[in-house]
C-alpha cells in the first residue's frame, strides 16, 4: 500500500513533447516493463497549453478536481466530471480557456491496457524524447524528423518516442469502444452499500474484460469503508483517516492485489475509485514466452 498527499507533492513541467506548458505532481507510479504499469498525477495545464487530436496504446482515465478542459468533437470536462480514455482511440485535440480562476486541475491515471501493450514510465518518456531530439524537433504534439534523415518525416510524439524505446513499431490496439466516454456523476444515483453502513456509491462503469473500474464514494462523518483489491483512491473531498493515517483533499492510495484498508471519514469523505484492470494474466503469459525462447 501506498500512500500520497497530492498538496505536499512539488509539481514540475511535465509532456514537453506535447504543445503549451503543463505541470504534474506525481503521486503514484507502478513498475516499468510490466503489461500493468501505471501512474497517477495531477496535472495543471497553462494557457497555451494544446494537444493534438491523437491516440495511444495505454489507457486513461481522467477526474476533472477544477476548472474546464475541451476535449473538442469528444466534448468539455468540467469539476466533478469523469472520462475513460480507450486504448487505439483518437481523442482531442485537447485546450482550454484562458484565465480560469481557479486553473483547471487534473487527476489522470495511465496504465496498460487490456491488449498488452503495457505502459512507458516517465523517466523512460524523458530519455526517449533526449534521445530523438539530435534527430528532429518536437512540437504541438508532433515529432518532425530532420530533412537529412531518413524515416517517416512527421510521426505522433508519443509514438515516435515509443518506437525509439522499444525498437520496433508501435500497433495500436484495435479499438474496443468508438470514442472516449465522458461522464457527469451528478447525473447518476447514490446507491447505499448493503454492507457499509452510512457509504454511498456512483457505479460510473466497467470497462473491457479486464474489468477496469470508475467509482465515486461517498461516506457519511464517522462512516468507515474497507476496501481492498488493486486500484487507487483519490480523495475529492473531506478528511479522516486510512490505515491509521490522516487524509485530506488530494490524498491518493494505492492497494495492490492482495491489499486492503479501511477508510474512516472524520467529517464526510468523497472517493474517487480508479479500480485498475486485471492483466495477471497477461504478465503470465510473457513470463512463460521468456522462459520458452530461454
Amino acid at each position: 500500500m501506498k500512500i500520497v498527499h497530492g498538496d505536499a507533492v512539488e509539481a514540475e513541467r511535465g509532456i514537453r513533447h506535447r504543445g503549451g506548458t503543463l505541470h504534474l505532481r506525481w503521486l503514484l507510479e507502478g513498475e516499468p516493463g510490466t503489461p500493468d504499469n501505471f501512474s497517477l498525477s495531477l496535472g495543471q495545464n497553462g494557457d497555451d497549453f494544446y494537444s493534438p487530436r491523437h491516440r495511444h496504446n495505454f489507457e486513461q482515465i481522467r477526474f476533472q478536481l477544477d476548472g474546464t478542459l475541451d476535449f473538442g468533437r469528444d466534448g468539455r470536462m468540467t469539476p466533478g466530471m469523469a472520462g475513460y480514455f480507450p486504448e487505439g482511440v483518437a481523442y482531442g485535440p485537447q485546450s482550454q480557456a484562458a484565465g480560469q480562476d481557479p486553473a483547471p486541475l487534473t487527476a489522470v491515471l495511465q496504465f496498460g491496457g487490456a491488449s498488452g501493450s503495457g505502459y512507458l514510465s516517465r523517466d523512460e518518456v524523458a530519455s526517449g524524447m533526449a534521445a530523438l531530439e539530435p534527430f528532429g524537433s518536437f512540437a504541438d504534439g508532433v515529432f518532425r524528423r530532420n530533412e537529412d534523415l531518413p524515416g517517416k518525416r512527421n510521426a505522433d510524439a508519443f509514438q515516435a518516442i515509443w518506437e525509439h524505446v522499444q525498437h520496433r513499431p508501435m500497433t495500436y490496439p484495435e479499438p474496443r469502444y468508438p470514442a472516449a466516454i465522458l461522464m457527469d456523476p451528478a447525473r447518476f444515483a447514490w446507491v447505499p452499500l448493503a454492507d457499509g453502513p452510512g457509504v454511498e456509491e456512483k457505479l460510473l462503469g466497467t470497462f473491457t474484460e479486464r474489468r477496469t473500474t470508475m467509482r465515486l464514494l461517498r461516506l457519511a462523518p464517522g462512516a468507515a469503508y474497507d476496501a481492498a483489491g488493486r486500484g487507487i483512491y483519490l480523495v475529492a473531498a473531506g478528511a479522516g483517516s486510512v490505515a491509521g493515517e490522516a487524509f485530506r483533499r488530494l490524498t491518493a492510495v494505492f492497494l495492490d492485489r492482495s491489499e486492503a484498508a479501511r477508510f474512516f471519514a472524520r467529517e464526510g469523505a468523497l472517493l474517487f475509485h480508479m479500480g485498475l484492470p486485471d492483466l495477471a494474466v497477461l504478465g503470465a503469459r510473457a513470463a512463460t514466452g521468456a522462459e520458452t525462447a530461454e
